[in-house]
């Protein structure tokens, strides 16, 4: 009763916002509904809470039920399967920036306290026999509860729960038991099964006229969203330098997932989420596999939390493992880390090459953190990683800063690659995922794809190439400026990333190729 009552704020404010409470009926589905809730969780207690186990696992029910709580309330997350891997493999110093002093008050209130009361419990040891028999009348009773509920009021909720599949998620500590379990049994399938080859018949052609070897850098963006980018219209000019560089932006672009457990998988499969299926994408190789088997040398430099599986096998290099007093304070490095030994690494691989830059961007809440002291213009800003003791104002401008500096990053980045003589050079940029900030009362990210709003999925896409890229490869710069304002998503980088390459593989669709259609034997420049 405690867990249907106060640990369940967020699916009683969802279920409020659909009835009516001056109605009679309201009142009995909302009946029906706390019943089916408390057997839900007294059937899933059923088969772990027994014997001397049941203290400390009602006690840590509590305390990780006090967090959901929490971040459900805070940022609206819902604990479905995804958000359990995304939590799950997170890192540290990501985890360390969601604490608070609200947190820590309702970690006290809902987890600390209850759990307290709990130890305080006498519990009476049975014998093996009669356990069992108390323990299976006690589902008898719960399931006769459940059955008499549902006859009440089973047409109101199956419609909601139909209509709503996602309200499901809302239910605690129901919703992170279940997913995670169902995460558990999906990850036990991964950790020994070798990922399936693609495109093991990839062939890379060789430059034109025996000219330099391709250089394609692509920047996986983090939680950049399409509203705030200043080349899409923004209000603000939050792409200054990048709108002197003659890059092409593509508009409406739209991403795989609304977080990045989801969406770097996805962008890197050939699956993508026109044919989604997670454990296809989990279970395959990536495109840098097949670049890899075509011959090209691929390079995943990270400033995140790992590249999620698509390199797994292949080069890698951290920026943890490369602190810098400069750009790195605590764990955390600001993304120009990721342009340190640039130019080395390009001089010692004078062959086509492939390097993947993974930013940190602007991974919030903790926006503030994610760009130096130079780049703190438009205030006030939200300097605390608890965004309830800020602003909405303050929020935006943190973030837009945190645009702002990805911005600077993107440009240097293009500036490196025009100075760097060895290569014929491209850049492809497309953020993870976007980012809500406020609106309708949400924060951050991940919520279900299918509730999420635009904020979350809309994401910023820039290509550049140099005049010798663009000319080697037949590509025609003003064409690709005119098809920019149609419709992309993050299936297209699969297969850009070959098109570009020039790997020839059965695994290749030119219809997702951003290039293909403007190419011609004019070429173009940048």
């Amino acid at each position: 009763m405690f867990f249907t009552v106060l640990a369940n704020q967020r699916f009683w404010s969802a279920w409020a916002a659909n009835h009516d409470w001056g109605l009679t009926a309201t009142w009995l589905q909302a009946a029906t509904a706390a019943i089916l809730m408390t057997v839900v969780h007294c059937l899933i207690f059923g088969f772990f809470v027994f014997g001397k186990s049941a203290k400390p696992v009602l006690a840590a029910l509590f305390v990780l039920s006090a967090l959901a709580v929490h971040y459900m309330s805070r940022y609206t997350v819902f604990f479905d399967v995804s958000m359990m891997r995304n939590i799950l493999h997170t890192d540290l110093k990501e985890a360390s920036e969601l604490v608070s002093f609200g947190m820590i008050t309702d970690l006290l209130v809902y987890g600390v306290l209850p759990a307290l009361l709990v130890t305080q419990v006498r519990l009476q040891m049975q014998s093996f026999g009669r356990a069992i028999l108390r323990r299976a009348v006690f589902t008898a009773v719960s399931l006769v509860f459940a059955g008499a509920s549902l006859a009440l009021g089973f047409q109101d909720l199956s419609a909601l729960m139909r209509n709503q599949k996602e309200m499901r998620y809302l239910i605690t500590p129901a919703n992170f038991i279940i997913s995670t379990a169902r995460l558990a049994a999906a990850e036990s399938e991964e950790v020994n099964q070798q990922r399936i080859p693609v495109g093991t018949d990839a062939v890379a052609g060789g430059p034109p006229g025996g000219g330099k070897p391709r250089l394609l850098v692509v920047v996986v963006g983090e939680t950049a969203r399409a509203a705030n980018w200043g080349l899409n219209g923004y209000q603000r000019q939050t792409t200054p330098e990048l709108s002197r560089e003659g890059v092409i932006n593509f508009t409406h672009a739209i991403s795989c997932g609304t977080n990045t457990e989801v969406s770097v998988p996805c962008m890197f499969s050939p699956f993508g989420r026109k044919d989604y299926d997670e454990k296809k994408i989990r279970h395959h190789e990536s495109v840098l596999h097949v670049l890899e088997h075509a011959g090209i040398k691929t390079l995943w430099r990270d400033n995140q939390s790992g590249c999620k599986g698509v390199c797994d096998g292949l080069e890698v290099q951290r920026s943890g493992d490369r602190q810098d007093p400069r750009l790195c304070n605590a764990g955390t490095c600001l993304d120009e880390i990721l342009l340190d030994d640039f130019e080395r690494e390009i001089q010692r691989h004078q062959r086509d090459l492939v390097i993947v830059l993974h930013q940190i961007g602007n991974h919030g809440p903790a926006y503030s953190h994610r760009y130096p002291d130079a780049f703190r213009r438009f205030l006030p800003t939200c300097e605390d990683p608890d965004l309830g003791k800020c602003s909405r104002e303050q929020i935006v401008n943190s973030y837009d800063n945190a645009l702002l500096y990805t911005d600077h990053f993107l440009a240097r980045t293009i500036q490196r690659l025009k100075a760097q003589e060895t290569h014929e050079a491209a850049m492809l940029y497309v953020s993870d995922h976007g980012e809500s900030l406020g609106e309708n009362g949400i924060y951050l990210h991940g919520l279900p794809y299918a509730i999420a709003p635009r904020e979350q999925f809309e994401v910023p896409m820039v290509m550049w190439m140099s005049q010798g890229f663009a000319a080697a490869n037949s590509i025609n710069i003003a064409c690709l400026q005119g098809r920019a304002a149609g419709p992309v998503s993050h299936d297209y980088l699969f297969h850009s990333m070959l098109g570009m390459m020039h790997v020839q593989t059965s695994a290749y669709d030119p219809r997702f190729d951003l290039v293909e259609g403007c190419r011609s034997a004019v070429g173009g420049h940048a």
